[in-house]
Parts: structure tokens; C-alpha cells; sequence
């Protein structure tokens, strides 16, 4: 008994010392950063050719079908063609090399906030920089099912720059663009689609609890205090009336209405009035009612593009301060073990 407690003892001061080293080494980090911060830039931006990754891939399994022999002629042919290359590229024109046709891609993973707009802002800015109207085109590869309504206004607002410089714009949709994501794509000259892919739900919804009946019967008051007839309309903790309840409809239908005429601006095509009831169409189905132009993957399309330019991929990344990495870090590992815990009972009710 003495020697566990003697143990207790000890394993308290290593804890007390590892706690407090803890704290020491988090405030030293954090005024560190936060003097760095102040001079560093949040982010930067991130430039990736994409000819070179596709050419990478084939030549990787060219290069496994071959046998010795044909693979060490394959790669003597293959550098006297890189070096002519380099040659021909130094000796060119420049007023050539400015007629260069660039693919300029960027990527929009949208969630319910559209928390990467500030990103796709400056991708944007930097590509409108140096992009040329007359060669180059911008390729979006959008992936979201929509969210707040000024949120995605303003992403929507973003892609409008680049048609309003000019310069032709693509969407690709491989797997969602709805609601506030389809607000998005309706901007581009052009939509593409993979087969399955969601689009559409022209529509708007609002939903929120209302507390007032179990706050009344557990005899709370909840007063709202407004100066203003439409201040607020509806409210989860006090009682809703027939009034501020057909004003917040109102409003709903003056969005959708917004949303309608945003489409229809951009897709004139369109039967708006057909598509605009918040229903969702796959691929091929938005194909018909002319949501979509074309039924492609973004893999397809900018594999080709490969032969009409240089395709690069921008985007802006910014720093993460530990705590957001530490909270990613948290987040990851919880999903990952809901799913595995999901996939496990799954498997187990098919058994």
C-alpha cells in the first residue's frame, strides 16, 4: 500500500509538470505566432500543372506494359523530345508564347456557410491578373448542396467576375450543385455534368423550433421587444402569430423569386417556371430540361483540355492556426469512427 501510494504520488507530480510545461510551451507558441502573424501573410497561393500530372500517370503505366528493352529505348526517345522541346520553347516567340492557351482551374467545395468563399475571392483575383480573354478559360469544379442565401450570393457574385471580364468560364459538377451550389453554376457559359450528378433545387426553405407552449407550461415568460412592424416575424421562444407567420412567407417567396430571375438571367433557356419547385434532377435528367449542357466528368473534360493549353489548378490555402489543426485532427477522427461504427452495424444487419 505504501509503495502504491508512494506511485499515486510520483505520477502526480509527472502530470502536474506535463500539464504545466504544457501551458508554458502553448503561451510561448502562441505569442510566437501571433508576432508572425502580424508580419506573415494568413495564406498563399497554390499553382499546380495538371498537363504534368496526366502525362505522369500514362507514361507510369506505358512505361509497366513495356518490356526491358522497348522501356530503356521508350525513355531515350522520350528525353531527346523533352530536350527539343526545352529548345523550341527558348528559341520562341514570345507574342507566341503570349497567345498560349491557359486552363485556369478552381476548386469550390461548398458547406452550408460557403466557408470557402474567402478563398475562391482570391483565386479568382490572382487568375483575372494574368488571365487572357481571348485564350484563356477558367474551369470550376464545383461541389456543394447549397446553404445560406447571402452566403452563396456572394460566391455566386465571385464567378460573375470572371464572366464579366469576358473570359469563358466552365462548371463542372461531378457530384452536387443544388439550391445555393446550382446558384453557382447557372453563372458558368457552361455546365458540365457526370451522369449522376444533382442539380437543380431551385427553391428556398427556412425551419426553426418554437419552445413557447413548454415554456408556458412550466410557467417561464419569454417577452420580444421590437421597435419596428416586421423587426422580427417569427421567433423560437415566444408565441408566433398568424401575421409575422405570412410575413416570413413573404420573404421566402420574394428570395425564391430572386433566385428565379438570377437563373433565368443566365440560363435564358431555361423554362424557369418548370424547374423552379425545389425538385432535384440527376445528370442526364437536367440534361433534358437544359440545367446542364453537357454530360461529362471533370476528369474528361480537362484531360482534353490538356490538348488545347496549359491546365493549372489555383487555389488559395490559408494557414491554419494549431488549435483549427487540432480541432481538424478531432473532428476527422470522430467521423471516422462513427462510420466505421455505422459500416460495422450495417454489415452486421446484412449477415
Amino acid at each position: 500500500m505504501e509503495f502504491l501510494a508512494e506511485y499515486g504520488l510520483f505520477l502526480a507530480k509527472v502530470a502536474t509538470f506535463v500539464v504545466a510545461a504544457v501551458v508554458v510551451i502553448s503561451i510561448i507558441v502562441s505569442a510566437t505566432q501571433k508576432d508572425r502573424d502580424e508580419h506573415a501573410p494568413d495564406g498563399e497561393l497554390k499553382i499546380r500543372k495538371l498537363n504534368e500530372q496526366y502525362r505522369k500517370l500514362k507514361e507510369s503505366i506505358q512505361g509497366r506494359l513495356m518490356s526491358q528493352d522497348e522501356r530503356k529505348a521508350w525513355q531515350k526517345r522520350k528525353k531527346k523530345e523533352e530536350k527539343a522541346e526545352k529548345k523550341a520553347r527558348k528559341q520562341g516567340d514570345s507574342a507566341e508564347d503570349d497567345k498560349h492557351s491557359r486552363i485556369y482551374v478552381i476548386d469550390f467545395d461548398g458547406d452550408i456557410k460557403a466557408s470557402e468563399t474567402d478563398s475562391l475571392r482570391r483565386s479568382i483575383s490572382a487568375v483575372l491578373s494574368v488571365a487572357n480573354p481571348e485564350t484563356d478559360e477558367v474551369v470550376v469544379r464545383l461541389e456543394s448542396g447549397g446553404g445560406l442565401v447571402h452566403a452563396y450570393g456572394l460566391a455566386a457574385a465571385q464567378l460573375d467576375r470572371i464572366r464579366n471580364k469576358g473570359i469563358p468560364l466552365t462548371a463542372c459538377v461531378d457530384k452536387v450543385a443544388a439550391s445555393g451550389g446550382y446558384m453557382m453554376a447557372c453563372v458558368a457559359d457552361r455546365i458540365i455534368a457526370s451522369p449522376f450528378a444533382v442539380l437543380g433545387s431551385i427553391g428556398v426553405v427556412a425551419q426553426l423550433p418554437n419552445f413557447h407552449r413548454f415554456l408556458k407550461k412550466n410557467e417561464v415568460d419569454f417577452e420580444v421587444l421590437t421597435a419596428g412592424e416586421h423587426k422580427r416575424t417569427l421567433t423560437m421562444f415566444g408565441e408566433n402569430t398568424e401575421k409575422g407567420r405570412q410575413k416570413f412567407l413573404e420573404d421566402l417567396e420574394d428570395t425564391h423569386g430572386l433566385f428565379k430571375e438570377y437563373v433565368s438571367e443566365r440560363r435564358p433557356d431555361v423554362d424557369i417556371q418548370a424547374v423552379s419547385n425545389g425538385d432535384i434532377w440527376f445528370g442526364r435528367r437536367a440534361l433534358d430540361v437544359k440545367l446542364v449542357d453537357e454530360i461529362k466528368t471533370s476528369d474528361e473534360y480537362l484531360i482534353d483540355a490538356c490538348d488545347r493549353g496549359d491546365v493549372v489548378s489555383v487555389s488559395y490555402q490559408r494557414k491554419r492556426t494549431l488549435p483549427e489543426k487540432l480541432g481538424l485532427a478531432t473532428s476527422a477522427a470522430f467521423e471516422h469512427s462513427v462510420w466505421k461504427v455505422l459500416s460495422a452495424f450495417r454489415n452486421q444487419k446484412i449477415q
